[in-house]
């Protein structure tokens, strides 16, 4: 698999609002099903695993997880097999979303685990037993690691420095730290949280460099991964016909929603020139469409 330089990620200036510039790093155009952070977490993941001739590669997600799409897609590209530990056993004898179904024809193994399994991940007795048996090396869930972090420290270039202010969704932390262990020391880094977890704020507060200026925004959650109101949804629809630019709703939509509102409420306290890091994830935007129809909630226009 040819790995893309970063060189070749787009920057695109969106708007001005009240005096503040924001402009949109396309990482959701590096590939199409491996986009965004993900690509950059599994790019040397995946050539260590090559390198060490590993087994195939196991790993967590949610039922739509944007994660276990991009592991099946460079399992399938890099031709290793892949196992996908699901979150919700009940899943297992339902038909499969449009996520799980592109990850089984991708070629991932697909194995559903109670949520009280899934809590306990790699020490779950199920999880154990088929990593036994596979010998299969182990990818933390959302694939924050060592290589993932080194990955998302290539996101910045050198033309970026013009930047006073990057503003990244923040799900596992592991796009955030590399981005604060790339970022200079003039700019500000803020993180807009996708979800409340003590473990991703005290890896956070770990492994962000002593110095760095940074801010976690935890205002725009909306209840969590997989709460998205109404209003979420007119705004990336507002969004795609103003720009051009499609997001997700879990991460990047979340975060340009409260960009947007800080700005427009006169809570911004951070620079007057933003550049927005676009982590992908809008493959999740079919399987999201299908369960907003079965409740009769507006859909996200594509």
């Amino acid at each position: 698999m040819d790995w893309i330089t970063p060189q070749l990620v787009q920057n695109e200036f969106i708007t001005q609002i009240n005096g503040i510039s924001i402009t949109i790093k396309r990482e959701d155009q590096l590939h199409p099903y491996i986009s965004g952070n993900k690509f950059r977490k599994l790019r040397y993941n995946f050539d260590s695993f090559k390198t060490n001739q590993a087994a195939g590669v196991a790993t967590f997600g949610g039922a739509y997880s944007n994660h276990l799409v991009a592991t099946a897609a460079a399992g399938k590209q890099f031709n290793l097999p892949t196992l996908g530990f699901v979150r919700g056993e009940e899943l297992a004898n339902k038909p499969l979303n449009p996520s799980l179904k592109f990850c089984v024809n991708q070629g991932m193994e697909l194995v559903f685990l109670t949520r009280a399994d899934y809590r306990e991940k790699e020490e779950a007795p199920l999880v154990k037993t088929r990593l036994s048996e596979n010998a299969y090396t182990l990818l933390p869930e959302g694939g924050t690691n060592a290589l993932a972090i080194k990955g998302c420290r290539e996101i910045l270039t050198a033309n970026d420095e013009l930047f006073d202010t990057v503003a990244v969704a923040v799900g596992t932390g592991g796009t955030y730290i590399g981005l604060s262990q790339s970022c200079t020391a003039q700019q500000q880094l803020l993180g807009f949280k996708a979800v409340n977890d003590p473990k991703v704020d005290a890896l956070i507060e770990q492994q962000v460099p002593k110095g760095v200026s940074n801010t976690l925004v935890d205002d725009f959650i909306f209840g969590g991964y997989g709460k998205v109101p109404d209003q979420l949804v007119h705004f990336i629809n507002d969004f795609y016909q103003t720009h051009q630019i499609l997001l997700d709703p879990t991460y990047t939509g979340k975060m340009l929603f409260g960009i947007f509102t800080l700005i427009k409420n006169n809570a911004w306290r951070w620079g007057k020139n933003v550049l927005v890091i676009h982590t992908g994830g809008v493959q999740a935007i079919e399987g999201f469409n299908q369960r907003q129809k079965e409740k009769n909630r507006p859909c996200i226009q594509v």
